[in-house]
């Protein structure tokens, strides 16, 4: 955990808890170090990069939170400098929550999962909806060969982030993820099938010569 992040996070009432269940000796010295915001790192900047989704949360000005998962090929959520992130808005069904709530409240959160390793990321930071964003932007956020209808790109400055514990993550693999670990298993089971079926050429031969 990063001083910035414990300091935004560690408000009055929650370093109340940790006093009340004995945590907050500990964590009170997470809290000590500089106040500017973090910068990502090459580790950061790796997970980030092989992430297929992520989950990305905003707050109305009803002040309910809402949570919503984004999805696309790894690497759609683009890490552009060691304090931005940015990612294309695609159309989609139209409610304009996030980005409704952007107008009134740029904080945002973002948790991104890396579950057959059990790892997870938490970012804190402010986020920008630009309507219309530049070209050499768009080519940068733009999947290729994707047809989806480009709405606008999110544009994230990063304050804070986390790494978390694994516990309670459990393990689950996409189907692409799976295949891959499938595929050295079904070439040696090509290779056993293949062999069985030359021995067994093999002794058919050697069964007529012997008569």
């Amino acid at each position: 955990m990063t001083s910035r992040y414990a300091q935004l996070a560690f408000t009055p009432p929650v370093r109340a808890r940790q006093v009340r269940h004995g945590s907050r000796t500990a964590y009170a010295r997470t809290e000590q170090g500089p106040s500017e915001a973090d910068r990502l790192t090459y580790q950061e900047a790796d997970f980030i990069a092989s992430r297929d989704s992520f989950y990305l949360a905003s707050t109305g000005e009803s002040g309910w939170p809402y949570v919503q998962h984004r999805g696309g090929p790894p690497g759609f959520l683009h890490v552009l400098d060691g304090a931005t992130l940015a990612f294309a808005d695609f159309r989609g069904n139209r409610q304009y929550i996030t980005t409704g709530n952007l107008h009134g409240n740029d904080r945002v959160a973002l948790l991104l999962m890396d579950y057959p390793n059990r790892s997870r990321l938490k970012i804190l930071g402010t986020a920008a909806s630009e309507e219309d964003p530049a070209p050499d932007l768009l080519s940068v956020v733009k999947p290729a060969d994707y047809r989806g209808v480009v709405e606008r790109v999110i544009l994230i400055t990063v304050e804070a982030y986390d790494w978390n514990c694994p516990q309670h993550i459990t393990p689950r693999y996409s189907l692409q993820e799976v295949e891959a670990m499938a595929q050295p298993l079904h070439l040696h089971l090509v290779h056993l099938e293949r062999r069985i079926a030359d021995l067994e050429a093999e002794n058919t031969r050697l069964r007529a010569a012997a008569r």
